[in-house]
């Protein structure tokens, strides 16, 4: 038995923050029902990234939507809102990331919902929280990402601000709420209480920088500046980094800047014996290790660094990974698949309890897909 079995979440959401977190709780367990709009849906489904389009709908939509159900329903018709409303009454979690405002105006805010069904655990994602000069503006991932502050901390100095390449802050949002969601099911387990979770896009990416803006905070509020060269911690001094050798690249972490010397037989590089050193004189010294390691190729040097435990990895594009025992064995590919559709392949829950790892092979819905289980299993009228 799954540990979320016989829990109903409902999830009024698009795009990806809000349905990482719907799609978390499937994983476990949790029978998850999309509210959709009739016609359109999730807008998610139409958002194709690289041109990948899977039997007529974004490949991404049916990533992060696997294995949910979906009811369509028009929240401005009376009778599907209290078709919709009879569904919450029944629940155990809300989910929602619309805009602040959005739901107070369907009558489906906490408040409202709380007096439906006390004990639902009511979970909502916002942009930028729900007050201040930010709380109307779109909480898209690369706009939050600019806000933040953590796109100083991508690149070398002489480049300019860089986001990372994925949704970041969907996806730590996402888990975020998960968190929320958990804990007041457990006090609900306990107390018989419900409880509103709140959590934005922004405060999840300034919790994601903890460690820098820690930093920041205690050290005389100076900005942190980037290595002019192979930078990967705008905070840690050398050898820190990715570099070049002479048949692809190889990652350097944290350790002593002498011993790598001495491993690498680079004098130059051994000579810097104060630690201080190493933070303050950081881009001369990767200097020399960026030119040294083009000597030899990344295995030869590997070969050297770990029978010595010298914290050092290969850097693998994806087609390398997916074919070295090293990911094999963790089993995370997943394939799903609608009856008679092509299937999709993709990741699997990364958690395991007890030795079981979670795999469903259902496929994402399509809009409306499962009305007639969900009105039968609800007793909602036809």
């Amino acid at each position: 038995m799954k540990p979320l079995e016989g829990l109903v979440v409902l999830e009024f959401c698009q795009f990806l923050s809000g349905p990482s977190a719907g799609l978390r709780l499937a994983d476990l367990g949790a029978r998850v029902i999309k509210i959709e709009r009739p016609g359109t849906g999730d807008l998610c489904r139409q958002l194709i990234l690289n041109n990948l389009e899977l039997n007529g709908e974004s490949a991404l939509f049916q990533t992060i939507n696997r294995n949910k159900e979906s009811f369509s329903a028009d929240l401005k018709n009376t009778g599907d809102l209290e078709a919709v409303k009879k569904l919450i009454a029944n629940a155990d979690v809300l989910i929602e990331n619309f805009r602040p405002g959005t739901m107070e105006k369907l009558g489906l805010d906490y408040e409202s919902v709380q007096s439906l069904n006390p004990r639902i655990v009511y979970a909502s994602v916002t942009g930028y929280g729900r007050v201040g000069p930010w709380k109307g503006k779109p909480g898209q991932d690369l706009l939050v990402q600019s806000l933040s502050g953590l796109t100083w901390l991508n690149g070398n100095s002489d480049q300019p601000p860089m986001p990372f390449a994925l949704a970041v802050a969907d996806i730590l949002t996402g888990a975020h709420l998960v968190q929320g969601i958990l804990a007041c099911l457990v006090r609900r387990g306990i107390t018989g209480e419900g409880g509103l979770v709140e959590v934005s896009l922004l405060e999840s990416i300034l919790d994601f920088q903890f460690e820098v803006l820690t930093t920041f905070l205690n050290d005389g509020g100076e900005q942190p500046v980037r290595s002019s060269i192979n930078n990967a911690h705008a905070y840690l001094g050398a050898p820190y980094g990715v570099y070049e050798t002479a048949d692809g690249y190889i990652a350097l972490a944290m350790g002593s800047v002498v011993r790598l010397g001495e491993l690498l037989e680079c004098p130059e590089v051994a000579a810097f014996t104060d630690s201080k050193e190493w933070f303050t004189r950081r881009d001369e010294i990767k200097r020399l290790l960026a030119a040294h390691l083009k000597k030899k190729t990344t295995q030869e040097w590997l070969n050297v660094l770990e029978p010595a435990d010298y914290w050092s990895a290969d850097v693998y594009q994806w087609d390398q990974l997916l074919n070295h025992e090293g990911f094999k064995v963790l089993d995370m590919i997943l394939e799903v698949s609608r009856p008679g559709e092509t299937a999709l392949k993709t990741t699997r829950c990364p958690i395991r309890i007890n030795g079981e790892k979670f795999k469903s092979p259902k496929g994402a819905p399509r809009i409306g897909e499962d009305n007639s289980t969900i009105k039968g299993d609800f007793g909602l009228p036809e």
